[in-house]
């Protein structure tokens, strides 16, 4: 693998349109709608339910959009005509990127108190934001002053800190727990993609589960690092959880999914969700498909990726419509109240590629 692979940026425009909710048995569907288009995706979502992610607009262009108490709101961008939103915390700050307006540069940005800041770069053209602790600390990706490659950041305090690489080329951050320390993947010595655990100033290589590439995605406040890997046997990567220094394949993923199965959340329970012909829930034990959950008469017809998890249980991700579309949803276990309402202005994010669509480097 001789070069890393980036997000790819479209654009989208957020408009509110009515939202269902559905009882099924021990969780509750809700479809999000869209924001007038024909797809919307869920990437975030923090511990009162607040809910981020993209949206196609009636003017077909991508926008970020931020779902709470039951609304749908189109949160702009940095100047240009199209966001995304990545992450949220539970201070309701997002984070995500955004194109500038009368170039075509985009950066990452982060949304605090009604307003969209942008964070700049570590000295190139481009920079994606794609995660956010509750300290406020927000990690991503930025090209550099070479423009040939990009680096893993941090963001804290107002200034953008380069993580360097695993030897390689590039390097990406993906998560952040609220203690700082960061999971993603990066480019060895050997240019190959390995996971990594960034703590206490120190790049980590987490290795892989047999082959040559691995990527992080998740972390959560004890330390556990979800992603997904190569193994040895055939081309197909597996789900891992890697916790006190093991990197382990959560089950045979074969059996249930196939043979290519991406973790993507994990909460401070340590509950996983993922994706591969089917979302996935994980509970430390055994893998349940969540397509179980839909109801009959239920807009959706298939939950075909879970990108998120918040410490109530509360899973995130997009599927398909009975329409044909992609619609963002929110399940809701059956003992978790609606949360409360709270105000989170509209802000702007901007469409880029979502944690899903991520691809091997």
């Amino acid at each position: 693998m001789n070069t890393m692979q980036g997000w790819r940026l479209t654009a989208v425009s957020f408009f509110v349109l009515g939202v269902a909710s559905v009882d099924a048995g021990t969780y509750t569907l809700t479809d999000l709608g869209t924001l007038g288009g024909n797809y919307s995706g869920a990437f975030g979502i923090n511990d009162a339910g607040q809910v981020v992610g993209y949206s196609w607009t009636t003017g077909d262009v991508f926008h970020a959009f931020l779902y709470s108490d039951g609304v749908m709101s189109d949160l702009g961008t940095l100047g240009g005509i199209f966001s995304q939103a990545h992450g949220i915390n539970d201070a309701g700050q997002v984070v995500g990127v955004s194109d500038l307006a009368g170039d075509n540069s985009y950066h990452a940005f982060l949304y605090s108190g009604g307003v969209m800041s942008d964070l700049g770069t570590l000295g190139g053209t481009y920079s994606f934001a794609n995660g956010i602790n509750n300290a406020g600390q927000v990690v991503g990706l930025s090209g550099i002053a070479d423009n040939d490659n990009q680096h893993a950041f941090l963001y804290s305090g107002g200034v953008m800190s380069d993580l360097g690489t695993l030897g390689g080329f590039g390097s990406n951050a993906i998560g952040i727990n609220d203690a700082g320390q960061v999971v993603g993947s990066g480019i060895t010595g050997n240019d190959d993609q390995h996971a990594f655990l960034y703590s206490g100033g120190v790049m980590s290589d987490l290795g892989t589960l047999g082959g040559a590439f691995s990527q992080a995605q998740g972390i959560n406040n004890a330390g556990q690092v979800v992603g997904y890997s190569d193994i040895t046997v055939d081309d197909s990567y597996h789900a891992f959880l890697y916790s006190g220094g093991v990197m382990s394949d959560l089950v045979d993923l074969g059996t249930l999914f196939g043979g290519r199965v991406p973790a993507i959340g994990i909460n401070d329970a340590g509950y996983v969700v993922g994706s591969g012909l089917s979302a996935f829930l994980y509970d430390g034990n055994a893998m349940t498909d969540l397509n179980t959950f839909i109801p009959n008469g239920s807009e959706f017809t298939q939950l075909g990726f879970a990108t998120a998890i918040n410490d109530l249980g509360q899973i995130v991700g997009y599927g398909l419509t009975v329409s044909g579309e992609t619609h963002a949803f929110l399940l809701t276990p059956s003992d978790v109240p609606e949360p409360a309402t709270m105000l989170l202005f509209a802000c702007g994010l901007i469409g880029l590629a979502a944690r899903c669509a991520r691809t091997r480097i």
